[in-house]
């Protein structure tokens, strides 16, 4: 058994304390060879929503709008209609006071009774239809009314459908003022209004006198039919 010295024991001691100081104080440098390398995600930060709550992973929140709503999904088109077929309601609509020219035609006496047709012609570029009477009323040339306004003849009212050209004519008919003794006067103009309007169309009146009083003085109105005259 080898004797050691107690000095010897005690700078013995002394050194181990060091070197363990020294292990500790390598180990607290910040530098270890065994650390794995920071991982870096790639991606696209989002905007603050001023909650502290994150989406979790493997999800996306759906992209805001400028009000910062949700953009909704587009409404589904009504298919159109394609090729020929059965007029729209809208292209097929009355027939208004804008789109349409009035004239009256020739006398057609006959067993003492005057007859003239009052025509409209749709002068516009789309088709449109009228439908029962026409409005009318005689005028002097400061547009004073001349008699009673025509009455409706009994009849069946159709829907007459006019294309661009087309005409539909309603018969306008009165006693011979000569025959029935009905005082007269002679319009300077006809007012005719047509079917539901507000407006009305003048023409010139030259058809000479018509009964604005007594016995027989009525006029009267027939319901619209197709083209000019009967």
């Amino acid at each position: 058994m080898v004797y050691t010295s107690r000095s010897a024991r005690h700078g013995a001691l002394l050194v181990g304390t060091f070197a363990v100081l020294g292990l500790l104080t390598a180990c607290g440098n910040g530098k270890d060879v065994h650390t794995n390398p920071p991982i870096t995600a790639s991606g696209t930060a989002a905007p603050a929503t001023g909650t502290t709550k994150s989406p979790e992973a493997g999800t996306s929140a759906p992209a805001a709008t400028a009000t910062g709503a949700v953009p909704a999904a587009p409404s589904k088109a009504a298919p159109s209609a394609s090729g020929g077929g059965t007029a729209t309601a809208a292209a097929t609509t009355r027939c208004h006071t804008s789109q349409l020219r009035a004239s009256v035609g020739r006398n057609d006496p006959g067993a003492g009774q005057e007859n003239f047709p009052v025509v409209l012609t749709n002068t516009s570029g789309r088709t449109c239809t009228v439908h029962g009477y026409p409005g009318a009323a005689f005028v002097s040339a400061s547009g004073s009314p001349l008699g009673p306004d025509p009455k409706r003849e009994s009849g069946s009212p159709t829907t007459i459908t006019l294309r661009p050209g087309q005409s539909a004519w309603a018969g306008l008919t009165f006693s011979n003022p000569g025959i029935s003794g009905a005082k007269t006067a002679t319009p300077a103009a006809l007012l005719v209004t047509p079917p539901d309007e507000r407006d009305a169309l003048k023409v010139v009146w030259t058809g000479g006198a018509v009964p604005v009083s007594g016995n027989s003085s009525s006029v009267f109105l027939s319901v619209f039919s197709p083209g000019t005259a009967p």
